[in-house]
């Protein structure tokens, strides 16, 4: 068996193992080792071919490419070593076991940075009644499928799902040439961004009907047609107000699952909200040495908020193998008023770099306040004028303001609901 040692081992060559390895390196880590699946890097961007990447990293708009090839560019020049086609099967305690193409592989590390990203669900998660003809996609198959290996997947599509790549994919189908009869949500409000509302449905006239969800799939060798209806305020649908439409092709778009297998294997705890682990401020889950990011620890809407987590989870990665990272008895970060999910879960005080908290709020609002607090002590504050569970918000709290940190941190979202 060959066997490798690094400083750092990171597990997957998407935008947030990039980011994450290069910052590792830059940091001090001499030898850092990507562990990647695939035979080149890039992750889902390589798919992505619509803009609208970079504008918060790189104050532009790119294409997925084009982002991750900065990335990639990135990595290269700082001397990260990628080991493509390789399979990483196992996380022990002092080492990871891969398959790759000389066989089996023993790598040694100081710290292991998990960016394993995530993966969609599928109609077997929802349990649609129905046949199971040909013409069901999950959207990101759909969308692979098209702009990778240029095969059209239908022409009369329905849409079950608004998240963004629902949403996106709606408008792809329409510039291919086919008719997207309808984006149906199961929520009465949008699951991705306001942005590719506007952008892929409004402008495109492409209808989204909210509180709705698809009851039946009808076809022999091929989709035919759709049964949806609206939904009751417990999500149970009113097939008395059930239709139909005539379709060739069924995309989901319902939600992604964090890859933690190998997270599981090696007994990292996992948040039982994001499905991902649960870290501190350092990115560092509650397995010292492994530290995780990107969509592997929490689902996000933007891959520049995933490229700067990324690159704090290489940076720490990088302190604790040169065993420089600070340590100390950490207080919780947790959910409060309309506030489905906080990450990271855990707070260090008197750590040595300002902490961002993600988060999720429970349902839309209008005109809110947005805070985070110690006890009776505000350390954060600010007004926003419209949330929503399909958009990931941020607090930003100092340092300085986290030294004599004693109590939980909650964050909440106060104001008016839609």
């Amino acid at each position: 068996m060959r066997e490798l040692e690094c400083d750092v081992a990171v597990i997957g060559a998407g935008p947030a193992g990039l980011a994450a390895a290069a910052a590792a390196k830059k940091n001090g880590a001499e030898k850092v080792v990507i562990i990647e699946r695939d035979s080149s890097p890039g992750g889902i961007l390589q798919q992505c071919i619509h803009p609208g990447f970079g504008l918060n990293y790189f104050h532009e708009e790119l294409t997925g490419p084009e982002y991750a090839g900065r990335f990639i560019a990135e990595a290269e020049k700082a001397g990260v070593k990628v080991l493509f086609n390789t399979m990483a099967l196992d996380l022990r305690e002092e080492e990871l076991m891969c398959s790759g193409p000389g066989g089996l592989l023993r790598v040694r590390s100081g710290a292991v940075v998990l960016a394993m990203g995530c993966r969609e669900r599928t109609r077997a998660n929802l349990v649609i009644p129905g046949s199971r003809p040909a013409g069901i996609y999950t959207a990101g198959t759909a969308q692979r499928l098209i702009n990778i290996q240029g095969h059209m997947v239908g022409k009369k599509v329905v849409i079950l799902g608004s998240g963004d790549i629902g949403m996106i994919m709606a408008r792809r189908m329409t510039l291919e040439g086919a008719e997207v009869k309808a984006v149906v949500e199961i929520m009465p409000y949008l699951a991705g961004l306001r942005r590719n509302k506007v952008q892929c449905l409004d402008d495109f006239n492409i209808p989204l009907l909210l509180s709705h969800t698809v009851t039946d799939i009808t076809g022999v060798d091929r989709v035919e047609k759709v049964t949806i209806a609206p939904v009751d305020g417990n999500k149970d649908p009113i097939c008395e107000e059930s239709r139909e439409i005539q379709c060739d092709t069924l995309l989901l778009s319902v939600g992604l699952i964090p890859e933690n297998e190998l997270s599981r294997g090696r007994g990292v705890p996992l948040s039982s909200v994001t499905k991902g682990a649960s870290v501190n401020q350092y990115m560092q889950t509650e397995i010292p040495n492994v530290f995780a990011c990107g969509n592997v620890l929490h689902v996000n809407d933007l891959v520049d908020n995933v490229s700067r987590e990324s690159e704090r989870a290489g940076r720490n990665a990088a302190r604790y193998a040169a065993g420089l990272l600070p340590v100390g008895r950490p207080v919780s970060a947790v959910p409060g008023e309309n506030v489905r999910y906080v990450c990271p879960q855990r707070v260090i005080p008197g750590g040595d770099e300002e902490i961002r908290l993600f988060f999720r709020v429970a349902a839309p609002g209008e005109e809110v306040t947005v805070s985070a607090r110690s006890g009776d002590r505000v350390l954060v504050s600010r007004k926003a004028p419209f949330v929503n569970p399909g958009e990931m918000e941020s607090l930003t709290i100092s340092a300085e303001d986290a030294v004599d940190l004693t109590a939980d941190i909650t964050v909440e979202v106060k104001g008016g609901a839609r």
